[in-house]
């Protein structure tokens, strides 16, 4: 593959800095035997109160394009941040109404979870958001179509490749995620009760900003599309920031990098051409409906 003819206007490769905010929803939805403890659920809350802001000054300082995955009860219930992140132009992309387990839910509840989060968010921001990340868990087959139903252009749920790619159902935009370019296996922590169960950890700040430029230099090098997926409440301290703040300097001073929103990407690959036959989502495809014919 000739990464050359990838990228718009000769870019060398894309970066997406995708935020999920959650506040507290997210970790409830993995973890309900939180509900009322308030000193576990202060790591959380501190996210919100300080830690969104934090995030937004840094990006804003480093003028540098980034999409947010929103269940629409957070944009409600938190105005002022999103009017910030509005005034600064950045995506709002949503994660359903409010946040769910979509494992947990049938496909009608799941497409009910998304529509209402289309119309609220829309309603709130005056834009119709054009991108959709589950918030928690796998949809089930047939809501790429419900997906195409409310005009979403692109999804980032999936894994499975380092560049975009189309569903097979419909012509949506899959934009790929790597657990390794995620804050949340490094530095993810409460102490009591766990969180994660039987996986505490606080990964060193050198070494976890040491892997994500190496990381990024493979895909530097190979021309792919590097996505960061980060949490206010993980990334947003006021030590972690610099990590942040170092690693998107060492971006910046390559040549030739798109620092681009989720949808310019889709927008951009909607223009290249299809998936190979081999490529995983329709070798996937292919046996969900040779199974389901068995």
């Amino acid at each position: 593959m000739d990464n050359k003819t990838i990228w718009p206007n000769g870019h060398q490769c894309a970066v997406v800095i995708t935020v999920d905010y959650h506040d507290v929803e997210g970790t409830l939805t993995q973890y309900p035997q939180l509900e009322g403890r308030e000193k576990s659920l202060s790591v959380w809350r501190y996210g919100t109160l300080r830690c969104v802001d934090r995030l937004l000054n840094l990006l804003e300082e480093k003028a540098v394009r980034s999409t947010w995955c929103i269940p629409s009860s957070v944009a409600r219930n938190q105005p002022e941040h999103l009017q910030r992140i509005l005034k600064n132009q950045y995506e709002i992309a949503c994660s359903g109404y409010t946040h769910e387990d979509y494992s947990t839910l049938s496909i009608d509840e799941q497409i009910s979870n998304l529509k209402l989060g289309v119309q609220e968010l829309t309603a709130l921001t005056g834009h119709k958001p054009k991108g959709f990340r589950t918030p928690l868990g796998q949809w089930k087959r047939g809501f790429v179509h419900a997906l195409q139903d409310e005009d979403i252009q692109w999804s980032s749920s999936w894994r499975g490749d380092d560049v975009p790619y189309f569903h097979v159902e419909a012509p949506v935009v899959e934009i790929p995620l790597h657990y390794e370019l995620e804050d949340d296996p490094y530095f993810a922590f409460n102490l009591s009760p766990a969180v994660p169960v039987g996986q505490s950890r606080i990964a060193s700040y050198s070494e976890t900003l040491e892997n994500m430029k190496l990381d990024f230099e493979g895909f530097y090098r190979f021309g792919l599309c590097y996505v960061l997926r980060l949490h206010p409440e993980i990334i947003g301290t006021a030590g972690r920031i610099g990590l942040l703040s170092n690693l998107i300097d060492f971006m910046k001073s390559k040549s030739g990098v798109w620092f681009a929103t989720a949808d310019e990407v889709a927008t951009w690959w909607q223009t290249q051409p299809v998936n190979t036959s081999d490529h995983p989502a329709n070798v996937y495809f292919r046996q969900i409906e040779a199974r389901n014919h068995e």
